[in-house]
């Protein structure tokens, strides 16, 4: 039976492709769970202007992300924290402390997207990573100095 992908389906394809499958595997799941309609001309037409539709979304979506990772490509952000005896720090910076200070300077960054492999636990300047969708991110400098300085 020949259908149309309402949603993405592993192992069989993406939302609003066009795809053959056994009778039984569209009738028993597929078509029940909304997964799939079947595929008539009007459903094809359908199918390719939702593609369409689809597409221009997505390369909207990436314009804006785009213009979001460069303008927070090669930002600094300056945390301060008390420093005790050798230059040891009272509390380590995770991506927690991280988030909070973009948001301070007006980044709009989601947490998960901060990428530290492990908190920072000494003073000094550490490159960070912050990722986005499509496969893009951007690399901030973090500069860990001592509170009051």
């Amino acid at each position: 039976m020949r259908v149309i992908l309402l949603k993405n389906v592993d192992k069989i394809g993406k939302q609003f492709e066009i795809k053959d499958v056994a009778d039984g595997y569209a009738n028993n799941f597929l078509l029940p769970k909304g997964l799939a309609k079947q595929a008539t001309k009007n459903a094809m037409a359908w199918a390719k202007t939702q593609r369409e539709i689809s597409a221009k979304k997505t390369e909207e979506e990436l314009k804006v992300i785009q213009q979001h990772a460069s303008s927070l490509d090669g930002q600094e952000v300056v945390i301060q924290v008390k420093v005790g005896d050798k230059d040891q720090l009272f509390e380590s910076i995770n991506d927690q402390k991280i988030w909070d200070k973009l948001k301070e300077a007006g980044f709009d960054v989601e947490k998960k997207q901060i990428d530290l492999e492990e908190p920072i636990k000494k003073l000094g300047e550490y490159p960070v990573k912050i990722k986005f969708s499509h496969n893009l991110e951007a690399e901030i400098k973090v500069i860990v100095t001592e509170l009051g300085e």
